[in-house]
């Protein structure tokens, strides 16, 4: 599938968590991107986010997008919302997580979009 739009990628994301599709969400992020898998854990390169997105896919999540803004400047695009997860953990409990993102996004040279970082946290990482 194309990512033309850096919008794209996003609703890709949304789509492959809720699928628990971890291929088809790893082809989103940049070889060397760096994820914040919760704040003060950051997680840079391939291996580190396929285990950040396993730990989130292990809880059958089902995302959804609240809000959102999108600002580009060139080949870079930062992207914020608000999100919402709720799923379930290894004990059978409920689980709600959500926070407000702010992700960097950048235009690849054959014209798709892919994540150079995705900080669902948002500024809560800042102490």
């Amino acid at each position: 599938m194309t990512t033309s739009d850096p919008l794209d990628v996003i609703t890709q994301l949304v789509t492959a968590m809720n699928a628990q599709d971890l291929e088809s969400a790893m082809a989103l992020f940049e070889p060397g991107a760096s994820f914040v898998m919760k704040p003060g854990a950051v997680v840079t390169g391939t291996a580190g986010i396929r285990q950040a997105l396993e730990g989130f896919m292990m809880l059958k999540p089902t995302l959804t997008i609240e809000a959102q803004q999108l600002v580009r400047a060139g080949d870079v695009a930062q992207y914020c919302a608000r999100w919402n997860l709720k799923g379930i953990d290894p004990t059978g409990a409920v689980v709600h997580l959500g926070g407000r993102s702010s992700s960097i996004l950048r235009l690849q040279s054959n014209g798709k979009w892919l994540f150079l970082v995705d900080n669902p946290w948002g500024t809560d990482i800042v102490a």
